[in-house]
């Protein structure tokens, strides 16, 4: 793919993962679905399985940003390891293009975990599992988790 192609697949991967989060949430899965319609790659079980990573997994807030887990499985789901070459070595390279997904996040949003997004968006943290608190967060953060999604989709594809 020429570089001028990759460009164009990057910002249409914007604009859908922007799309999608406003419409359907769940980060993790719009950043795989985004990617999986832009570029390929990514599988229907693989976009099921990032479900549970959103919110910093299990909405509680804790863990990484679901759209930077998303980037991540999408990043490994061309360069991954897979079970019949567990024995072949760590596969390196994936993780020297995660690392570098990781490091751009950080250096963009000023963090990797939900709590730390929450709290460069807001200047306050939620307990998702508060449904006011819930309802606090969507109104507070505006289109800021749609632009995070956004933003890893189009990382993403320019790095594949």
């Amino acid at each position: 793919m020429n570089s001028a192609n990759k460009s164009e697949l990057a910002e249409q991967a914007y604009q859908l993962a922007f799309d999608y989060e406003l419409e359907f949430g769940c980060c993790p899965q719009c950043v795989l679905t985004t990617i999986k319609e832009t570029i390929g790659y990514v599988t229907d079980d693989t976009i099921k399985a990032s479900h549970g990573l959103s919110g910093g997994g299990g909405l509680t807030g804790v863990g990484a940003c679901g759209a930077l887990t998303g980037g991540l499985m999408a990043l490994s789901c061309k360069r991954g390891r897979e079970r019949e070459n567990f024995e072949k070595g760590k596969y390196i390279t994936n993780f020297k293009h995660g690392q570098k997904l990781v490091e751009r996040f950080k250096s963009e949003f000023g963090g990797v975990t939900c709590q730390e997004l929450q709290q460069q968006f807001t200047g306050k943290t939620y307990d998702l599992w508060n449904a006011k608190e819930y309802a606090q967060f969507s109104e507070d953060r505006e289109n800021q988790c749609a632009h995070t999604s956004a933003m890893v989709s189009k990382w993403v594809v320019e790095m594949l």
